[in-house]
């Protein structure tokens, strides 16, 4: 895999042949084949909080959607990707809020890989022109799910797993990240949603690993 740092704080990647821009919106975009991918959104997990008497701020779903947005001016994908756990749980109001976004980027195909948590029915997603797919999706030299498949043929990408690092600096300082995970048969996307947790990965020697911070990816 070859890499090189650009411009706005992004990463790209080369894999098998395929250039891949590591973005600290915490997306991925195929740039040549103007595929945008997201995974692990988790909308409609504040609501889902509030509903068992939880009380949880709105923010990170604004915050959810505003940068979805933004990616989609800002890059105009010809297809967006949602790797897996589009929407926490079963149907609440924040599922018509996304579905208003949708409606608003006509040109643009909008398609899931169905998740362990996408369990609304089916009706839910085609009423907002979703294309669902069951795992994994081949494009090219990749298979798309949302859980890891092992497989030789296709390098496999993925989320479900909300990847993360923990770095510690001097003074015994720990900070926990999102990150961006390489190895020599899969990749790992970090979830893009706000209101998630993160899950340590315990990298190879080989593999490579991005972080997100302060708005900008950087390779550890």
């Amino acid at each position: 895999m070859k890499y090189s740092k650009t411009f706005n704080g992004i990463y790209v990647i080369d894999i098998k042949g395929e250039r891949l821009l590591l973005l600290p919106e915490k997306a991925l975009l195929w740039e040549k084949r103007g595929i945008l991918l997201l995974a692990d959104m988790h909308l409609g997990k504040v609501n889902h909080f509030r509903r068992s008497g939880i009380a949880v701020s709105s923010e990170p779903n604004n915050q959810n959607i505003d940068r979805f947005i933004n990616l989609l001016q800002r890059w105009k994908p010809e297809r967006v990707l949602f790797m897996g756990d589009l929407f926490h749980s079963h149907y609440n109001a924040e599922w018509e809020v996304l579905g208003q976004v949708l409606k608003y980027f006509p040109a643009i195909s909008f398609e899931l890989i169905i998740g362990n948590h996408d369990i609304m029915s089916e009706y839910q997603y085609l009423k907002h022109q979703l294309i669902l797919h069951e795992e994994p999706l081949y494009i090219g030299p990749f298979s798309l799910s949302h859980e890891t498949i092992e497989e030789e043929a296709y390098y496999n990408i993925a989320g479900h797993l909300h990847p993360g690092v923990r770095l510690t600096g001097k003074g015994r300082q720990a900070l926990k990240l999102p990150c961006f995970y390489f190895g020599s048969q899969h990749g790992l996307l970090p979830a893009f949603g706000e209101f998630t947790g993160l899950a340590l990965v315990k990298p190879k020697k080989e593999d490579q690993i991005f972080v997100i911070i302060n708005e900008q990816v950087l390779k550890v």
